[in-house]
């Protein structure tokens, strides 16, 4: 019996020692929730963060996109006449030349050679920069690019159609420069048209 007693107290004992030593399985829900909350909270922290980060990495290069831009357009404006001006200075040097044989004398052939030298120059200036002259003589009268400052009477030419030009009128491409101050031919007034206008009727009282 005693050994029976023995191995019954050393069951139990064992029993014991093992529900004593035996770790908790199983949390409460309440602190599972509490640690996905945590967690959650730290998710969107990172998140956060992360955006803001963004945020104002984006805001700086907005920022210097504003200022390179401000930049570039003031010097677009500064400079927008560069490229004509480089064109031009050929002309100015020709000119430069003419005065100089000019001052010098001579025969004025050479002088006016040069000028037309220099009015060319110009003109393919012009012409590279899409500044072209209008075509007014012998064309019919365009308002749009033509400015009438005298009607001229004419046989040779029809009626509304420009006679004379008294300065040019250019365009750059499609757009109105200046236009061309022309005089403009209208229908001759025939000489029994005067007559008849000069003719005065008699009054009866007369007779």
């Amino acid at each position: 019996m005693s050994d029976e007693l023995k191995n019954s107290t050393e069951e139990t004992g064992t029993e014991q020692s093992t529900e004593e030593t035996a770790p908790v399985e199983n949390s409460s829900p309440a602190d599972s929730a509490v640690d996905d909350l945590r967690q959650q909270l730290a998710a969107k922290e990172l998140e956060a963060k992360t955006n803001y980060d963004r945020f104002v990495r984006q805001a700086a290069e907005l920022d210097n996109f504003k200022k390179r831009a401000s930049r570039e357009r003031e010097d677009a404006l500064r400079f927008a006449n560069e490229s004509l001006i480089k064109d031009l200075l050929p002309v100015v040097d020709n000119l430069e030349r003419a005065v100089a044989h000019a001052s010098g004398g001579g025969n004025g052939k050479p002088i006016v050679e040069g000028v037309e030298m220099v009015l060319k120059g110009l003109l393919d200036v012009f012409a590279k920069h899409g500044v072209t002259p209008i075509s007014a003589v012998g064309q019919p009268f365009d308002p749009t690019k033509h400015e009438a400052m005298a009607q001229v009477e004419s046989q040779t030419h029809q009626p509304n159609s420009v006679v004379d030009e008294l300065h040019k009128g250019y365009t750059l491409r499609d757009r109105l420069l200046r236009p061309a101050l022309v005089s403009v031919a209208k229908a001759p007034i025939t000489q029994g048209k005067k007559n008849d206008d000069s003719e005065v009727e008699n009054d009866p009282s007369d007779d």
